[in-house]
């Protein structure tokens, strides 16, 4: 559905199909003044809207106003790709990005979250590689990954081409001959001295740790050049491979010129990649739900395994508007219908207090009178004063809360109901990390939307 090819040519004007309904007629003309008028023409990503504000279509541009412009042509509604999206979309917003590496990310991220109905890729869990290099080992290795470690690398991507990042990894090996093994290769073992490396020595793109041919601190500066040159110094690589380049096709060694101009084109795709924070896939940092419920269980002392966790977060949105956010958790993973998203709407001003009072009063009071089974856990961002008040939205209520915990920033304090004391766990004890996943996700889900939240479109009145 999603495709840059259809963008809107520069002398088309927008055309209401004939047979479209005369509700969706205003809205057809309406929107395409919208995309004429405001849509910038840059990178980002432009969202379809129903009636009651749900996202419905989620598409990425390289050209916002162009390609939202083809969706209001009269091709758009007769064709069987886009013909009921035209049907029931009822309002369109976007979001501006940097790049188009960055509204390819952004569309991801944003599809995986909210499931829209129309759009049909990008639902799954497959999620953008990584270029890793170890930093604890003697003789650090390189990598490219899905599931990158949290702790003991050094991380570049997300990369949008996974196959522009493979090509692009084999010139850096023939450059600075690193490791990709995934040996576990000590200095001071000499068991290695008798260990036979594989191709990769034989034609020096590799130097051998794993025969000791090469010594620690030696492999060590070829990895410090590699890091260098991600990090951005790679003019000086890249101007002596263009030299040699044009050396090769003035001396008419034509193939020898066309390869290294493939080359040098892989490793400036380096640079379509997306940034760690602001292009988070916070599901590919954790490690093992099952032990992390099972932590919860025991530092809990809990007669079971809990299942099913929901975490709370309030968000103030450029100081003026505060919203809420609930995520929810099943098996120690994360359950993307159940998200909800609330606009706060009894407190007046910033008083993150009341509103939790408010969102938790909200959900529990709608739980309870659908029937629907409530959490095993409740986890609330912030410390002793917000535990407080959400357990004050239950008594208000009338209703038995499940277990209810605050998780406090910087400190990592667990306070827990019924208890005077919080718990302070190790920082890599699997229960902190779980708690911790849930928390960040439900900040995460607060302040991903801000644009649009700020524009009050995307907000449930859950």
């Amino acid at each position: 559905m999603d495709a840059d090819a259809n963008e809107l040519p520069q002398d088309a004007q927008p055309e209401a199909p004939p047979d479209l309904p005369k509700s969706q007629v205003e809205f057809f003309l309406r929107a395409a003044e919208k995309v004429r008028t405001q849509f910038p023409n840059t990178p980002g990503v432009y969202l379809f809207q129903d009636k009651l504000g749900r996202v419905i279509y989620i598409g990425k541009a390289k050209n916002l106003r162009a390609r939202a412009g083809s969706y209001f042509l009269k091709a758009a509604a007769e064709d069987s790709r886009t013909a009921q999206l035209v049907l029931e979309a009822y309002d369109i917003d976007f979001m501006e990005t940097e790049s188009e590496v960055d509204a390819l990310l952004k569309e991801a991220r944003l599809v995986k979250d909210i499931q829209p109905k129309f759009n049909r890729d990008l639902r799954d869990d497959k999620t953008f590689p990584y270029l890793q290099i170890t930093t604890h080992e003697d003789f650090p290795r390189v990598e490219i990954t899905r599931t990158p470690q949290s702790s003991g690398v050094k991380l570049y991507g997300p990369f949008a081409n996974v196959s522009s990042l493979r090509g692009a990894l084999q010139v850096l090996q023939r450059v600075f001959k690193f490791r990709t093994c995934p040996l576990d290769i000590e200095e001071n073992d000499d068991r290695w001295r008798w260990f036979r490396p594989c191709l990769l020595a034989s034609i020096r793109q590799c130097t051998a740790p794993c025969n000791l041919r090469i010594s620690k601190e030696e492999y060590r500066k070829d990895i410090n050049r590699l890091r260098k040159f991600l990090d951005g110094g790679r003019k000086p690589l890249l101007a002596e491979m263009r030299a040699e380049m044009q050396e090769a096709a003035a001396a008419r060694r034509f193939e020898q010129a066309a390869k290294l101009r493939d080359e040098i084109q892989m490793l400036e795709s380096l640079e379509d990649r997306g940034d760690l924070e602001k292009n988070e896939q916070p599901e590919v940092f954790y490690l093992d739900p099952k032990k992390g419920l099972a932590g919860l269980q025991k530092v809990l002392k809990l007669d079971f395994q809990p299942r099913t966790i929901e975490g709370c977060d309030i968000a103030h949105l450029g100081g003026t508007e505060t919203v809420a956010s609930l995520v929810q958790f099943i098996d120690g993973l994360p359950f993307k219908p159940g998200y909800r998203r609330f606009r706060i709407r009894e407190v007046q001003g910033i008083d993150d207090y009341a509103s939790m009072h408010e969102v938790v009063a909200r959900r529990f009071r709608r739980l309870e009178r659908e029937g629907e089974v409530f959490p095993d856990i409740l986890l609330i961002d912030g410390g002793k004063g917000q535990l407080g008040k959400a357990l004050t939205a239950f008594e208000t209520l009338g209703i038995k809360p499940p277990l209810v915990l605050s998780l406090a920033k910087k400190e990592e304090l667990i306070y827990v109901m019924g208890r005077d004391e919080p718990l302070r766990l190790s920082r890599h004890a699997f229960a902190l990390r779980l708690l911790q996943y849930v928390r960040d996700e439900a900040h995460r889900f607060a302040q991903h939307y801000h644009h649009l939240l700020r524009r009050k479109r995307t907000l449930g009145d859950s």
